[in-house]
């Protein structure tokens, strides 16, 4: 099986968990951290707007809450089994579209999107480097897009800290629910993602002229703000 259908299928088991163990694995605090993505992001009253890898839609849900009425915010995910509970949270807000697709080739022209944003996406993606030139594609020149995920720390530290929490904390919560294998998953994962300053070099290759990584949760998680250049 390819990587991305084993990380689409780890994403449709977790699903019926997903919100309740990340609530209690972060104690709420990534709420806080989505509601600073969201701001960095940009997005404005009646905007059009991506969230891209948007899960069970926490983001999607903030973005929708900023653009309004006037707004739409497009929820795309490649988990069925997420967007069917992204669906379902998001019933009184109709400008939210939900949309099955591949971060890797996202269904829409290019400069469609005022306002991007990404949670913990970034991360399981198979290919970083065509991800990001495909929210380059997307995004608006003169806008932003807000990338929120782990921070493959380089303190030794944290590090340490990150390796005990999700192999103590992390794992032994979700073994739990019976889900040992899909939160171990986390760990690896992290191995292999770049560190801020490799993110930021990646996002400049890309074609963003502006690419900053805010370092936040004391380095263990970080978010990823690009800019493309106005015309």
């Amino acid at each position: 099986m390819a990587v991305e259908h084993q990380v689409q299928d780890l994403f449709d088991r977790i699903a019926p968990v997903y919100d309740g163990l990340n609530d209690w694995l972060s104690l709420g605090q990534h709420r806080i951290w989505k509601r600073m993505t969201v701001k960095w992001s940009e997005a404005r009253e009646g905007d059009t707007c991506l969230d891209l890898c948007c899960g069970s839609g926490d983001l999607a849900v903030l973005l929708g809450a900023v653009v309004g009425q006037t707004g739409t915010v497009i929820g795309l995910d490649f988990a069925p089994a997420q967007l069917t509970i992204a669906r379902q949270r998001s019933h009184h807000q109709p400008q939210i579209e939900w949309i099955q697709g591949d971060a890797l080739t996202i269904p829409y022209p290019d400069n469609s999107f005022a306002a991007i944003t990404m949670g913990y996406g970034l991360r399981n993606v198979s290919d970083i480097p065509t991800c990001l030139r495909e929210i380059y594609r997307v995004l608006q020149p003169g806008k932003k897009a807000a990338l929120l995920d782990f921070n493959p720390s380089e303190l030794p530290w944290i590090q340490a800290f990150q390796q005990f929490y999700l192999n103590h904390i992390v794992v032994p919560v979700a073994a739990q629910w019976g889900l040992t294998s899909e939160y171990a998953y986390i760990l690896s994962s992290l191995e292999k993602f770049p560190p801020g300053r490799k993110q930021v070099d990646l996002a400049l290759q890309a074609g963003f002229n502006q690419a900053v990584h805010y370092s936040i949760a004391v380095d263990t998680m970080g978010v990823l703000v690009l800019t493309k250049q106005a015309e």
